[in-house]
């Protein structure tokens, strides 16, 4: 056995990575993608928001989310409105129809998750799974200082982001 194979990170990133292609599985050929299911559910938390924090909130490119909000306002689960203080740019609501899909999609993923962890964890491991759940958020929101990339406040990505309509 390698120094990796039981390295802290390493176990932490199988485990995640695991239960996530997991969770793959069970969802219904017919459900939104992964994608979608970030946007709206970031909707969900922050309400409307400019383009210009969505794209940075889920660290997307603005083609790309670009063509993301084509597809869910034509299926009417988005809706873009001008700001109200600069009319170029862009806020993005979430409608009825993107909050019930939204719901429901988190609806048969939590069932899904109850089940398995009621059948397979004692109680004592659904306390710590909950704990690190909390920790793998505080770490998903890390962002480690001085690594070159644009963040979403440089003026290049500020500039880029602002043309999403």
């Amino acid at each position: 056995m390698n120094d990796i194979d039981t390295d802290e990170a390493t176990l932490i990133l199988r485990g995640v990575l695991a239960l996530a292609r997991r969770m793959r599985t069970e969802r219904p050929d017919d459900a939104m993608s992964p994608a979608s299911v970030a946007l709206l559910g970031a909707l969900y938390r922050l309400g409307p928001v400019p383009a210009v924090q969505l794209a940075a909130e889920l660290h997307l490119q603005p083609q790309s989310l670009t063509r993301l909000l084509d597809t869910l306002e034509h299926h009417d689960l988005i809706a873009r409105k001008p700001g109200t203080h600069d009319r170029r740019e862009r806020v993005i609501t979430l409608t009825r129809r993107g909050r019930g899909a939204f719901m429901a999609d988190m609806r048969d993923r939590r069932q899904w998750l109850k089940t398995a962890m009621a059948a397979t964890l004692t109680g004592r491991e659904r306390t710590v799974l909950a704990e690190a759940a909390q920790a793998m958020l505080k770490l998903a929101k890390h962002d480690a200082a001085g690594s070159g990339s644009e963040t979403a406040d440089s003026p290049t990505r500020r500039r880029a982001l602002e043309a999403i309509a």
